[in-house]
């Protein structure tokens, strides 16, 4: 096949068709589809859009909520100029460039409104580089993130911004967009309600997600020579994604602190939900072992031993069967481990304890409960006067103290009376009943 001059010309002169979601992004604040509690009437973001005053801020969300949108959209209301910057590819470098460009701005009157994209990515003195323009009003700095800004960003640079937290679009804001989209820009596709349902599902929350996927079922049906998509064709020129999912942010550890408190909660369908959305966004089978076995011992502990072994026993299945066959090991732990009787009392003592010696002297081992191997110790009174237990009633060896000279009991452990601890608990009243009838001083 060989192309003309006219053909070649046109080839080369015509102009990238630009991208769904560019195509749809708002041009006015009205058109934002979201972030209600920000942008609706009285709320933070719609009261800065109102006034004309702008201020500084970090808008913190997942991915494809807005944030850049909300940033384009402010410095066009506020009429200052717009500089974006990227932290995955500046450095100070770029910094300084952008600062240069908002003094020329300067000197014509003009503000300028700075967008950090991926803020969180800037190291400390990249970010302590912003301070000063801040500080001077040079910019009106609007940062975004993924990440919990309380660790990603400068406690410096986070106390002269304000932190919004924005979003993911729920089913009914995804079903407007969607709409918006195909009447503004697909107006000859149709589509079957559930092909819809199918995309908002996998846009999960992400509106540049469904509109990406909406070009991309468009582009696959004006090829097939289809005016109706249905779910079966959604299926057959789509991947199954998976669900949202951060293996290194914020989302992972908020599902796997979701996952803890539900078992923690005893709600064992809601422990199953986040397992099954941590297995489903590709998280590893033995990280969560290992989470789940920290439940065992830090929720359960002695009000039931049991629990530990079965989620060291899952874990060996795992290491074992491997996926998708070791993951059902994982779950009925998490099931067991979920309507188990709770206790944190051996770990709250545990915990009591550290903080106890860690800010208390080094207390000397009282002389009988020294080790005497040698007749030096023993003449030196090492192990002298040391009762054995086993030759005592009940194996007790009552009223004995086995704490250094001059410490005071703690009783750091306090068992419950759920499960196994509420015999414990007897047991242990019944050797203090023994000590108060002992008379050992």
């Amino acid at each position: 096949m060989s192309f003309g001059p006219e053909a070649m010309r046109g080839l080369f002169e015509s102009k990238p068709q630009a991208p769904l979601p560019e195509l749809l992004r708002p041009a006015a604040v009205d058109e934002v589809i979201g972030q209600s509690h920000l942008l609706g009437p009285g709320k933070p973001l719609r009261l800065a859009f109102d006034s004309g005053q702008p201020h500084s801020m970090i808008l913190w969300g997942p991915p494809g909520v807005g944030k850049t949108t909300l940033a384009r959209l402010m410095a066009r209301a506020f009429g200052h100029e717009f500089i974006a910057l990227s932290a995955v590819f500046s450095g100070v470098k770029e910094i300084r460039a952008a600062m240069d460009q908002a003094q020329q701005h300067l000197t014509r009157g003009a503000r300028t409104l700075l967008f950090v994209d991926e803020i969180h990515r800037f190291n400390k003195s990249q970010q302590d580089s912003l301070l000063p323009f801040v500080e001077s009003g040079l910019v009106v700095l609007i940062g975004a993130t993924t990440e919990n800004p309380s660790f990603e960003v400068n406690s410096a640079l986070l106390s002269r911004t304000q932190v919004y937290v924005l979003t993911s679009l729920n089913r009914d804001e995804l079903k407007d967009l969607f709409e918006r989209a195909r009447q503004q820009q697909l107006p000859d596709l149709q589509f079957d309600e559930a092909a819809i349902d199918a995309l908002v599902d996998l846009a999960d929350g992400d509106a540049r997600r469904l509109l990406n996927l909406l070009e991309q079922v468009a582009t696959a049906a004006r090829f097939a020579g289809l005016v109706a998509v249905d779910a079966a064709f959604l299926q057959q020129c789509l991947a199954q994604g998976a669900r949202r999912f951060d293996k290194g942010g914020d989302q992972f550890y908020d599902q796997i602190s979701a996952l803890h408190k539900s078992v923690r909660g005893s709600h064992p369908d809601a422990a199953l939900y986040w397992l099954c959305r941590m297995l489903d966004g590709g998280a590893d089978p033995r990280y969560l072992m290992r989470r789940v076995l920290r439940m065992a011992w830090e929720d359960i502990g002695l009000a039931d031993p049991r629990a530990s072994q079965i989620a060291s026993d899952a874990a060996s299945t795992y290491e074992r069967l491997g996926s998708p066959e070791g993951e059902l090991a994982i779950a009925q732990a998490v099931v067991y481990l979920s309507l188990a009787p709770k206790s944190n009392a051996a770990y709250e003592a545990y915990n009591a304890a550290r903080a106890f010696v860690k800010a208390d002297g080094s207390r000397q081992v009282p002389a009988h409960l020294r080790n005497a191997p040698t007749q030096l110790m023993k003449d030196l009174g090492h192990g002298r006067a040391y009762r054995y237990a086993h030759d005592e009633p009940h194996a007790y060896a009552a009223g004995e103290s086995y704490l250094p000279d001059g410490m005071q009991e703690p009783s750091w452990y306090q068992p419950t009376d759920r499960g196994l601890e509420a015999k414990i608990a007897e047991k242990m009243a019944f050797l203090r009943r023994l000590d108060q009838q002992s008379d050992q001083p």
